[in-house]
């Protein structure tokens, strides 16, 4: 397991976040779940929100500082993040991992499930427009030229891809790009407030925002040192 965590510890009412009740109770499970083992808590949040919201800002924070160092998130119950299934398979797709003290193997168990249900449900949307896409081709192709012209002549007949174009490995090609630029821009996102905050040090050339990186032990993008020219992509990135 990655010795490096951020903590999270939610409550549901303004007074509990004033008096501390609930937190202690928090913080001691999660400082008793990470007491096995060399593991080390880069930072602490507190939110303190009702837990049928899910804008919860706090968690965006400790999530950006998961990706960032390529962190856990950590919890002490799983109902501290929210009893909304859909919110935890989010989790999954924010690109961090997390790990619920009471519960460690709800990580894989839990939003394991989800995910396979949201790819079965996204495999029966691509079924659906396949079929239909192979039904608008029946159709087309049983039209004689004359009316085929007359269709698009008055701009009713739809252009329709290659069906050769629609095979798994373009298909997979296709989306795999597609990920990469979601997680290379969500990257430069939570980059962006300590970027801006270097500037403020007085680091403002390439090297020197590198270097200030490489002293805030974040990792680079392939989790090695950053130079010059990766700062200078994410900032290239960021003014796309």
């Amino acid at each position: 397991m990655p010795n490096k965590f951020v903590s999270y510890l939610r409550v549901s009412t303004d007074m509990q976040g004033r008096s501390g009740l609930g937190l202690e109770a928090q913080r001691q499970a999660v400082a008793s779940f990470l007491r096995e083992g060399q593991r080390t808590i880069l930072s602490e949040l507190i939110e303190v929100e009702s837990g049928s919201r899910n804008d919860r800002p706090e968690l965006q924070k400790a999530l950006a500082l998961c990706r960032l160092h390529h962190a856990t998130l950590v919890i002490a119950k799983l109902d501290r993040l929210s009893r909304d299934a859909h919110f935890l398979l989010g989790l999954q797709k924010a690109g961090a991992r997390f790990v619920a003290a009471d519960m460690p193997e709800a990580n894989e168990m839990v939003v394991g499930i989800m995910a396979v249900i949201a790819q079965a449900e996204r495999q029966m949307i691509y079924k659906r427009t396949r079929e239909a896409l192979a039904a608008k081709r029946a159709y087309y192709a049983a039209l004689s030229d004359t009316e085929l012209a007359a269709l698009q002549a008055a701009g009713k007949a739809t252009q329709l891809c290659n069906p050769a174009h629609l095979g798994k490995q373009d298909l997979g090609r296709v989306l795999g790009r597609a990920r990469q630029q979601e997680i290379a821009n969500s990257r430069a996102a939570d980059l962006a407030p300590i970027i801006a905050d270097i500037r403020t040090t007085g680091a403002t050339s390439l090297r020197a925002m590198a270097t200030a990186l490489n002293e805030r032990g974040i990792p680079g993008a392939r989790g090695g040192i950053w130079c010059a020219a990766q700062v200078q992509k994410v900032i290239a990135r960021l003014a796309a």
